[in-house]
């Protein structure tokens, strides 16, 4: 009887924790599915950018700062814009969503009816389902682009002004 390869690997001695240890197989090949690739990069090295110090000298922005923006008629307005679009679409969606759910459960012989061929009512309230997705998306980032994005751009440089 044969070992299969994955458990021939001899384990590393005890008390032995090298970083650059690669596990052997019986044969002498090593294990690069363990292997550590990153092993070559200084131990400083961080993959992500630290973003509380990004461009330098960090510049915090004070806390009565955002108390004033959140206080201020600009926020007031990104705020009843939002809502004026996301919860009116949000619930229209998920009547629609609910709406086709229900049908396909209990009202099988509706969604059963034949429009074209072997296509039926059924499947087409199915593709509405994606169109609909993405006309809401493509509804919602117009939406942000004229009418959210440049009260938050405006509202985010007076912020950042404040930390200079």
């Amino acid at each position: 009887m044969t070992t299969p390869d994955h458990e021939r690997h001899t384990a590393p001695e005890r008390g032995s924790h090298s970083a650059d240890h690669v596990p052997q197989h019986v044969d002498g090949s090593s294990d690069y599915h363990t292997y550590d690739t990153e092993r070559h990069l200084p131990a400083s090295h961080s993959p992500l950018p630290a973003l509380n110090h990004v461009g330098g000298e960090e510049r915090g922005i004070p806390a009565d700062a955002f108390v004033a923006v959140q206080n201020s008629e600009d926020f007031a307005t990104l705020r009843r814009r939002f809502r004026r679009f996301a919860f009116p679409m949000t619930a229209a969606f998920l009547i629609w969503y609910f709406a086709y759910v229900l049908l396909s459960v209990f009202a099988k012989d509706f969604m059963a009816t034949p429009v074209i061929g072997h296509i039926n009512l059924g499947i087409l309230l199915g593709l509405l389902q994606f169109v609909t997705t993405f006309l809401i998306t493509w509804l919602y980032i117009r939406h942000m682009n004229k009418s959210i994005d440049p009260i938050a751009s405006k509202l985010r440089s007076d912020l950042q002004e404040t930390a200079r």
